[in-house]
């Protein structure tokens, strides 16, 4: 099956809250972990929980953005919304890697930010602790730091196919305690988070002007992305503007302020 097809097929099952059409996208020795509930489940014991889940669950699930592919696996956004209700209004944002072998997934993670569990997971003494994870301030500002150290100096974010388990590992951490790094230091997801960092790095080049100017594939490629379209979306999505109207915009205030 591919990736198209397998997520196509995921989501339908999803929707049709059909633990068994849900789980047969495992193999039969395949494993799903559920990394905002800290549990992990074989292909029998998922049909179990997701029989349970579905049992009190009223949501529609939607895939927001593209599906990014490596070579053996594949990453995706969601977003789960209360039936009936438009695009945005409520709900929250999830995220999954899968690791995929002849069609089906060996290894399924859930990364998800749920904001009626957050709040419930939080300790009520103002310790600041996760109360599953236990991850500290003085642990997650260790986090922070390697993760600015690794964006700033290293420029991570220029790989193409960085995944949150893959960063975790040069971290040194776990996914789960550098998806909350990022979550409660600066306000965002992982892909927000590094998408940002290519944003920033995209508008210095598109300002360039004369024949050193590279085109605006070439811009997204070399800062990161590993398509235009994902590209324009996270564009205009933190700057407001298009990559073309930011450098019309950029290249005539340059003009203005150049010698007469």
């Amino acid at each position: 099956m591919l990736s198209a097809d397998f997520v196509r097929s995921y989501f339908d099952a999803w929707n049709q809250r059909s633990a068994q059409r849900v789980a047969e996208h495992l193999a039969r020795d395949g494993t799903y972990h559920d990394m905002g509930g800290l549990k992990q489940f074989s292909r029998q014991d998922f049909i179990a929980h997701l029989e349970e889940f579905f049992s009190r669950d009223s949501n529609r699930y939607v895939l927001v953005g593209e599906v990014l592919e490596g070579e053996n696996t594949i990453a995706f956004q969601y977003l789960a919304c209360p039936t009936g209700d438009n695009i945005g209004d409520g709900g929250w944002m999830g995220a999954e890697f899968i690791t995929l072998e002849d069609g089906a997934a060996t290894r399924i993670e859930d990364y998800y930010r749920d904001p009626a569990l957050a709040t419930r997971e939080r300790r009520d003494d103002g310790s600041g602790r996760y109360a599953k994870s236990g991850l500290s301030p003085a642990a997650m500002e260790a986090v922070l730091r390697r993760l600015s150290e690794a964006m700033e100096d290293d420029r991570a974010y220029l790989n193409s196919h960085l995944s949150l388990p893959e960063l975790a590992a040069n971290l040194g951490c776990s996914v789960n305690h550098l998806s909350q790094a990022i979550n409660a230091g600066h306000g965002v997801g992982f892909f927000d988070y590094v998408n940002g960092y290519r944003v920033r790095d995209a508008t210095e080049l598109l300002a360039l002007a004369g024949d050193s100017a590279p085109s605006i594939l070439d811009v997204a490629l070399s800062v990161g992305f590993n398509s235009t379209s994902t590209f324009y979306a996270a564009f205009k999505r933190i700057t407001g503007k298009t990559p073309a109207r930011f450098r019309r915009d950029a290249l005539a205030a340059a003009a203005e302020g150049g010698p007469d």
